[in-house]
């Protein structure tokens, strides 16, 4: 699957065809919170941080791996769950979103560019 990055609203449908083609009703993402946009497509998190990063310029430090339930709503459309994620030195030290303010502003970047046609 090509990594793309969404800096305008995507259709919930059409990262349903994207997510078809590997994982079925779930799509990686990484979401940049400082730039609020994301990539998605990848077979893992890491190469969709990687090309933010060369492509974006986006920093480590905002940039946190989730995944998309698309048949999920609520609080199940978003799983904080990625090796990306593992970051002691800017105090997260799970494979989840430690901070509640972080898991906040990756819910409204996602809340902006996924609708839900």
């Amino acid at each position: 699957m090509e990594i793309k990055v969404v800096k305008e609203p995507i259709k919930k449908s059409e990262l349903m065809e994207m997510a078809k083609k590997e994982f079925g009703n779930l799509i990686k993402a990484v979401v940049d919170v400082k730039q609020e946009i994301m990539a998605v497509g990848g077979q893992l998190h890491a190469d969709e941080e990687t090309f933010l990063t060369e492509k974006e310029g986006s920093e480590r430090e905002y940039t946190w791996g989730i995944n998309l339930r698309l048949d999920e709503s609520g609080d199940g459309f978003i799983e904080f769950d990625s090796m990306i994620n593992l970051k002691p030195g800017f105090g997260n030290r799970s494979r989840g979103v430690d901070d509640p303010k972080i898991q906040e502003q990756i819910k409204e970047v996602v809340g902006k560019l996924v609708t839900n046609e």
